[in-house]
């Protein structure tokens, strides 16, 4: 077997692999069908991309986005790999040129869109080009339980009778263990090697705030990264539109992204986006980015996310060079009112239910008062081992508690009384409206106004009452129904605290934010000179735009922040740089170095730790 960290070495610039890269390599080179699991930033493409170099043959790639099929080739072909992609994005002669690349065997690795694969005529195709892996990647499109269901990605399995021999790769950044067992099962993997990294992403930090004038909120948070990108998610494309104005009329380079704009505009957007030219996108949730931009540094949820899934894929994409990501979510109980009227028009039953259930677990994510990052883990079935990650908002300034006692007992004592009295559960709104002594037909009609918690809540507002009513499912004292309704019931502790009255403790809602904050450990920071990165960032921008390509496939900001902390000035102290391969040495090495040599003429170098 060839040596995968020379490989390594030469091509990519790294000295060591990341968690599971080495391993599922070698399982692909030993002719097994794998099954990955690596989170976004873990360092997927590596996986098919080395043993591509490493064996005979072609590695055929399936992705979805056509973005990110030019990206990853650019990427490759500008650390020295023979790679391509085809899709509907070619003109017809630059297709055939490339087709005839790939019949006289000049690639190693070719991107295609499953819709490609399938067309007539294409098995012959891949019969003949020697191809030596299939690897299916944002393999979580094959589930209906996945984020992202694709049917085309189901018709793949069809490329198991055409290329019966060739081991198969299936890989992604976020399935549960039903998504897992659905992968492995629609692609037919033979006995697959599994491996599944942890989705814990160290150098991201959570925050959720209440939302509050979300133009303002966001300015201000964006003033004070005024030269980092960053992605704000919106649920609808009229609320892009509105924020990113908001921005670009304050002198923010920000600009709008969803699927009702003109293709053209999206891609050039886009592009601008991935070049630094844009700072900021503005773009909705259901749009899929396809963007492989590893200098993302923050990430917004303007609106609430639809699910803890897509919640975790999208802020997934800040902090992908390692270096630190901040992620906010701006909450507002009115977003899920206006989440649960969208459900409400869903006409197939299941699939409402699954919704409902979804959106329950992102609500719960949001109002929480335990670790955000524990949170998340759970959802995906890992444990996270500490009591304090340091770096989320209920860790770094826990919330305050109040004894909640009488208030719980109010509200469950009303929940008992209503389904003793009728013999039917009814949902959270109904049960707030008996406690706050509303007067409504149903109400009426069932003779919930004579029981004797009608109107005991005065105290509180509906939202208030709404917030304890939450909190207690989180505790385990009532349980949401399955089925049409999302009734309420009582649970058996929930029962036993009603009757032994015993004491219960509830977290105070979320605060706007201080002006004073704490501030959340930052994993993955390269402390460095950063007037020199700022030079460096600039030539970077220069020769990349010279080259037509974004930045980062000149160099990843890890590679400039290294720079910036160990002063290369020759080619020579190049050497260990991480990210600089060598054909990146040979084609930027000196220009990098000559910069360097240039600026510690008149600047005295800084002293890190």
């Amino acid at each position: 077997m060839p040596d995968l960290s020379q490989l390594l070495k030469i091509t990519f610039g790294y000295s060591t692999f990341r968690p599971l890269q080495r391993e599922i390599c070698e399982a692909s080179l030993a002719g097994r069908d794998v099954f990955a699991l690596l989170p976004t930033g873990g360092g997927k493409s590596l996986c098919f991309q080395l043993p591509a170099l490493a064996r005979p043959g072609l590695t055929v790639v399936v992705s979805p986005l056509i973005a990110l099929m030019k990206d990853q080739v650019d990427a490759l072909q500008a650390s020295g790999v023979a790679a391509t992609f085809l899709n509907s994005s070619l003109d017809a002669n630059e297709a055939r040129s490339r087709l005839r690349g790939l019949h006289r065997g000049e690639y190693k690795l070719l991107y295609a869109a499953p819709e490609r694969l399938m067309l007539d005529g294409w098995d012959e195709n891949l019969k003949n080009w020697n191809v030596s892996c299939l690897a299916i990647d944002e393999a979580h499109c094959v589930s209906e339980w996945g984020h992202d269901f694709r049917p085309e990605y189901r018709q793949l399995a069809k490329l198991r009778t055409t290329l019966p021999g060739v081991p198969l790769m299936a890989l992604t950044a976020t399935a549960t263990g039903r998504v897992r067992q659905d992968i492995i099962t629609h692609l037919k993997l033979r006995e697959p090697d599994v491996f599944v990294a942890s989705f814990n992403r160290p150098n991201l930090t959570y925050r959720v705030v209440p939302k509050d004038e979300p133009a303002k909120q966001i300015i201000n948070f964006v003033r004070k990264r005024e030269t980092e990108s960053g992605i704000i998610y919106c649920a609808s494309r009229a609320t892009t539109e509105r924020v990113a104005e908001a921005l670009a009329s304050r002198g923010f380079a920000a600009k709008p992204y969803h699927a009702g704009l003109e293709a053209e505009e999206r891609a050039r957007n886009q592009e601008e986006f991935l070049r630094d030219d844009t700072r900021i996108i503005c773009a909705t949730i259901a749009f899929g980015m396809g963007i492989n931009k590893p200098n993302v540094r923050w990430i917004i949820h303007h609106d609430l996310p639809k699910n803890i899934e897509g919640y975790y894929q999208e802020t997934g994409r800040a902090g992908r060079d390692g270096l630190p990501g901040d992620c906010l979510l701006l909450f507002s109980p009115g977003d899920i009112a206006k989440q649960t009227h969208f459900l409400d028009e869903i006409t197939d039953e299941k699939e409402q239910q699954i919704a409902r259930a979804q959106l329950r677990q992102i609500v719960h994510y949001a109002e929480n008062s335990a670790c955000r990052r524990a949170e998340l883990l759970e959802y995906f079935g890992e444990k996270f081992p500490l009591d304090n990650c340091g770096a989320c908002d209920n860790c770094a300034e826990p919330r305050e508690t109040y004894d909640g006692t009488i208030l719980a007992q109010k509200f469950l004592s009303c929940v008992y009384r209503i389904a003793q009295n009728s013999r039917f559960g009814v949902g959270m709104n109904h049960i707030i409206e008996v406690l706050t002594g509303a007067d409504t037909d149903k109400i009426r009609r069932w003779g919930h106004d004579r029981l004797t918690t009608y109107g005991i809540g005065g105290e509180l507002s509906r939202p208030q009452w709404a917030a304890v009513g939450r909190e207690l499912i989180r505790l385990g004292y009532l349980a949401v129904a399955e089925g049409e309704y999302a009734t309420l019931e009582l649970t058996a502790e929930g029962m036993a605290v009603l009757k032994a009255r015993t004491p219960i403790t509830l977290t105070k809602p979320m605060d706007l934010p201080k002006a004073k904050r704490v501030s959340a450990r930052r994993e993955g920071d390269i402390a460095c000179d950063e007037i020199l990165f700022a030079r460096l960032r600039a030539l970077r921008k220069e020769l990349a735009d010279e080259r037509r390509v974004p930045a980062y496939i000149v160099f990843g900001d890890t590679t400039l922040r290294a720079m910036a902390r160990y002063y290369p000035a020759t080619l020579e102290q190049m050497e260990g740089i991480p990210g600089m391969g060598e054909k990146k040495r040979a084609e930027f090495g000196e220009i990098f170095a000559d910069e360097i040599a240039d600026y510690v003429k008149t600047n005295s170098r800084m002293a890190f730790e």
